[in-house]
């Protein structure tokens, strides 16, 4: 008999967050580039709502088990595992799956020293957020220095980070949506976004217009999908590029909608994931974090917001608030 571990699973494979439950399993096994890491802590994403719920294509190689950021120290190594690192070191990364474990077997091309000056929590919140804006800001939505962007979702933790990744980057505006006046003033006032537009008492995308001038912004982050599909056609200024990351607000598009932007803007629209990945795109991504914004956690410069902590006993809890889009930040989870 193999060594055991506790992880959360789902009764009965998929489920609402009340189907979430904390039980033992196989404790997982190196490959020949991966560390085995002993879990301190863990970030919640949405994309764990929807797996959840059997609603989300996970990658052939991720386990069952949920969670794909962490933080916690190198227990083991496989046969090839980069030199950089040793047996104790204290890390945090990303993975295909598995976090929500006291244990998880990643590659070493996708871990990353833990600074001093962050704390387990604010760790297991960077990977999946801070790397997902990067790489939709820059790799796909192209960004340089002196354009305009609109970050939807501007009080979650993937626009949070892009907002910081903007300002330093020498946006010539960064404007953000959000479902409240609390959370666009924490946008504007906290993170140094340009205005913030409440999309359930405003038409943002008006609202967008009228701030530019009529000319619209360089690039859109969005992760709303169908819904927003239009209303991002309207606000994206010519040679514009949306990057589409989710579909919260479905995945079909509204009867009505008018593509003629597409030509009389020379508009790009692309969709974008990072777990699907592989992993040396994902390594790629880890080296772009750790020059540019490791420095900038350290100094302070870029900061981590945790919306709440909970021992993991609660991840029903932690579960259902993230469902209630009420956050500002990372919502982690810590194992004892």
């Amino acid at each position: 008999m193999g060594e055991k571990m506790r992880a959360v699973d789902i009764k009965g494979g998929v489920g609402n967050a009340d189907a979430l439950f904390i039980a033992e399993m196989p404790k997982p096994q190196p490959k020949d580039t991966d560390a085995i890491v002993k879990i301190k802590a863990f970030g919640l994403n949405r994309m764990d709502l929807l797996q959840r719920e059997g609603r989300y294509p996970v990658p052939p190689q991720a386990p069952k088990t949920l969670g794909v950021e962490f933080s916690g120290t190198i227990e083991s190594f496989g046969k090839n595992p980069e030199s950089d690192f040793n047996i104790g070191d204290e890390v945090f990364g990303l993975a295909y799956g598995g976090a929500y474990a006291e244990y998880i077997a990643v590659s070493t091309h996708m871990l990353m020293h833990k600074p001093k000056e962050l704390s387990w929590e604010e760790a297991a919140g960077v990977p999946e957020t801070w790397i997902t804006a990067s790489q939709a800001m820059y790799l796909v939505g192209e960004f340089a220095e002196g354009k305009s962007i609109l970050w939807h979702a501007g009080a979650s933790s993937v626009s949070i980070a892009g907002i910081q990744l903007s300002r330093t980057g020498k946006a010539s505006a960064i404007y953000v949506t959000a479902s409240s006046q609390e959370k666009i003033d924490f946008c504007v006032k906290e993170l140094g976004a340009t205005a913030g537009f409440n999309y359930h008492t405003q038409d943002w995308s008006k609202e967008i217009l009228n701030a530019t001038d009529g000319k619209g912004v360089d690039i859109i982050i969005d992760f709303i999908g169908g819904s927003y599909f239009q209303g991002n056609l309207n606000a994206a200024a010519r040679d514009g590029h949306i990057v589409n990351l989710g579909q919260m607000g479905g995945s079909k598009l509204p009867n009505g909608v008018d593509i003629g932007a597409f030509i009389f803007k020379r508009l790009r629209y692309e969709g974008s994931s990072l777990r699907s990945r592989d992993p040396e795109y994902q390594g790629r991504l880890r080296d772009t974090l750790e020059e540019h914004a490791i420095p900038k956690f350290k100094d302070g410069c870029y900061k981590i917001f945790v919306e709440k902590v909970f021992p993991w006993e609660e991840i029903v809890e932690a579960h259902k608030l993230m469902e209630k889009n009420v956050s500002k930040g990372k919502i982690i989870c810590t194992i004892s």
